[in-house]
């Protein structure tokens, strides 16, 4: 149930506060520390930034998924690690619990993930297992009431902090989607092993890294679903968690325009500032008008996603357009500042490099296109 107007446009008043006088001073720090100040996840957990897709009955500020955009596109607006610290908790580490999760499994996990003393993710990515997701190697055997867990998780963010794991993993004979299962795995059950962060090009402060599974006793009580399950629950999830993705490209975007306007009016280039240059004014209203389409088609997805319809199709068009618009505009804010964009004094070659991650994550941009096409012709246009 959507918040009252009052009480969402003061969140979303304290959000953006919280974004321009507490998260882009410290954004240097984090970049040359790779990791975000722990009074500022206290904070983030004061706020309930870590709840805000869980109900209410469970301790979240239960936004609707307009409601949840639009806060994503203000927390786009500094540097994308800061949202990375709570961001699995309000996507793709809980929804799956969410979605499919039993009563007594919300109830087991739900209060302490909105408020941020468990931290989750979503480990489907596996070393020879990437955009094809149905073809997870990672198994768990049934052995009475437990399942036998194998396997090797890559690429997952916030396992270094995490809590709990959000696990597909193959347990039928089927070697296609339908062998695929979800299940509910504690970091501190026997055989679960976390590597060593990788080095990233960029979102430093946002870690991610290997989770190993050795033979690994899990509950059969900690099964999402059915059998069988996994991969439908997954590709639910990861359709709700692109539309968050794509607000926040679009608050990247809107931040990158900004600081590129400030920039022209100040600048001075043969005896006026380079505003007044129509190239620069060109690149400027292209990157204007990039981001106004990527965020009316956010939030139009939002909209229809509220109301109940299927966004398959619109969620992929918003995450693909998005996540591509945002990486052009970045480039002009470059091109725009000139020498003075390359190097790390104002930080517009860091959220250059933090970008290139959108068009990666939660389905490469050429699985958006499939997505889209399969989708547009299943509708018949």
């Amino acid at each position: 149930m959507a918040l009252d107007a009052e009480t969402f446009d003061a969140l979303i008043d304290t959000v953006r506060r919280f974004v321009a006088e507490r998260l882009r001073p410290l954004e240097a720090q984090v970049e040359a520390d790779d990791a975000i100040p722990a009074d500022i996840v206290d904070a983030m957990k004061g706020m309930g930034l870590f709840g805000l897709s869980i109900a209410e009955d469970y301790g979240g500020l239960g936004l609707t998924m307009e409601e949840e955009v639009r806060v994503a596109i203000e927390l786009g607006r500094t540097t994308p690690a800061f949202r990375s610290a709570f961001g699995t908790n309000v996507g793709i580490g809980s929804q799956g619990l969410v979605m499919a999760g039993t009563p007594e499994q919300k109830a087991a996990w739900l209060p302490r993930i909105a408020s941020g003393e468990v931290v989750t993710s979503f480990a489907l990515t596996e070393p020879d297992v990437g955009s094809d997701s149905g073809a997870v190697r990672a198994r768990a055997v049934r052995d009475g009431d437990v399942y036998r867990l194998s396997g090797t998780k890559r690429y997952i963010t916030n396992a270094d902090r995490a809590d709990l794991f959000t696990v597909m993993a193959r347990t039928g004979d089927d070697p296609g989607a339908r062998g695929v299962s979800a299940f509910l795995v504690p970091r501190n059950l026997p055989g679960v092993s976390v590597g060593e962060p990788e080095k990233k090009m960029g979102q430093k402060g946002a870690k991610v890294a290997d989770v190993h599974f050795d033979d690994v006793a899990v509950p059969v009580a900690n099964r999402l679903g059915a059998e069988g399950a996994g991969f439908k629950i997954a590709m639910r999830v990861l359709d709700r968690g692109r539309l968050h993705i794509a607000a926040v490209c679009v608050g990247v975007a809107e931040r990158l325009i900004a600081d590129s306007v400030a920039y022209a009016l100040e600048r001075k280039q043969f005896g006026k500032p380079i505003g007044e240059h129509q190239l620069i004014q060109a690149m400027i209203a292209d990157s204007k008008t990039e981001a106004l389409a990527a965020r009316a088609l956010v939030l139009d997805a939002a909209d229809r996603k509220d109301r109940g319809e299927d966004v398959v199709l619109e969620s992929a068009a918003a995450k693909y357009f998005a996540s591509e618009m945002v990486g052009r505009v970045a480039d002009r804010a470059v091109q725009i500042y000139g020498g003075a964009g390359y190097v790390a004094d104002h930080g517009i070659e860091r959220l250059y490099r933090d970008v290139r991650l959108f068009r990666i994550y939660e389905g490469t941009s050429q699985i958006q296109q499939l997505i889209i096409a399969r989708e547009t012709m299943k509708r018949g246009g």
